[in-house]
């Protein structure tokens, strides 16, 4: 054998030996990924699927909020649908002498007297909004204390919260923080949340607190997820009549909702909804979050 054969005998065993070396390193890998989790690896799993939920939810909720806000004039008309179907229904009733005497007859005509001012009652609740977007209700905006506003929201609020045995908890900013606002809407729309919470709540806390971002004052309303997504969501265009509940003579959730974005945006301000405010809670949480323009008022002190 000469010295050519040697040296092809070399590099064929050169590249043999680095051929199986990568062919068993390739083999392995697939054998060290079926090895345990490590805690770290599961700490990021949990984490991945918390972000997926709370995204989930999130849009959800923009979802449903935008629902809302489309087709006003539908919403309204779904509204006032119902209570003028309990109308027409007693009427019928009467017209048809279904009633069995005198007095009954007169009932069903009280029965429709009092439905017709609720009916009045809602119409006057839509058009102030509505009056007010297009500034026909002047609004008095001026440095309102936060504070204040939460007090007696509290006040109005903690009995009806007592009596459904749930816990409703403020924790009030400092005195001088001001929202720029109209100090009668604002507390209207701050109560009508906390009522229709407790109102769709079936158990859990609420919280109301504050916070400051960049020019904006921010009023946090913490609620259980299941008080926020009861909220009804129908297909306004497609809704028939005969869908509609002829006992209902009171706004809904979502048409207060829808009310109270516009007002809000009439002062300068806005609603959003987000997802799990409180880290470590293992209640699962909502927060209606309502950012008005910020003021911070100047105490003089004393010479």
């Amino acid at each position: 054998m000469n010295w050519s054969n040697w040296v092809y005998l070399g590099v064929g065993l050169f590249i043999g030996l680095g051929s199986s070396r990568l062919l068993t390193k390739r083999a392995v890998k697939p054998i060290a990924r079926e090895s345990p989790m490590t805690p770290t690896n599961q700490q990021e799993e949990i984490l991945l699927q918390e972000t997926i939920r709370n995204t989930q939810l999130a849009y959800e909720m923009a979802k449903e909020m935008s629902e809302f806000k489309g087709g006003f004039l539908a919403r309204t008309t779904h509204e006032l649908r119902s209570p003028l179907n309990g109308l027409i229904g007693l009427h019928q009733l009467i017209l048809s002498d279904l009633c069995e005497d005198p007095a009954e007859e007169r009932e069903f005509i009280a029965q429709a007297h009092e439905r017709a001012l609720k009916l009045l009652h809602l119409m006057d609740e839509i058009l102030n909004v509505v009056r007010t977007e297009h500034g026909t209700n002047k609004l008095d905006i001026q440095p309102r204390p936060v504070a204040e506003i939460l007090q007696e929201v509290y006040n109005l609020t903690y009995m009806l919260a007592v009596d459904r045995n749930f816990k409703l908890r403020v924790i009030p900013p400092e005195p001088e923080i001001c929202a720029l606002a109209d100090q009668r809407w604002l507390r209207q729309i701050l109560l009508s949340f906390v009522d229709t919470a407790i109102s769709q709540m079936k158990e859990g806390n609420i919280c109301l607190s504050c916070g400051l971002s960049d020019d904006y004052v921010q009023i946090w309303l913490d609620l259980p997820q299941h008080a926020l997504l009861s909220y009804e969501s129908i297909d306004l265009l497609t809704s028939e009549t005969s869908d509609v509940e002829p006992e209902k003579t009171a706004l809904s959730p979502g048409m207060k909702l829808l009310l109270n974005q516009k007002l809000l945006t009439t002062m300068g301000g806005n609603l959003e909804i987000l997802a799990d405010p409180v880290a470590g809670e293992t209640e699962q949480l909502a927060r209606i979050q309502i950012s008005m323009p910020l003021e911070i008022l100047k105490v003089e002190l004393p010479q």
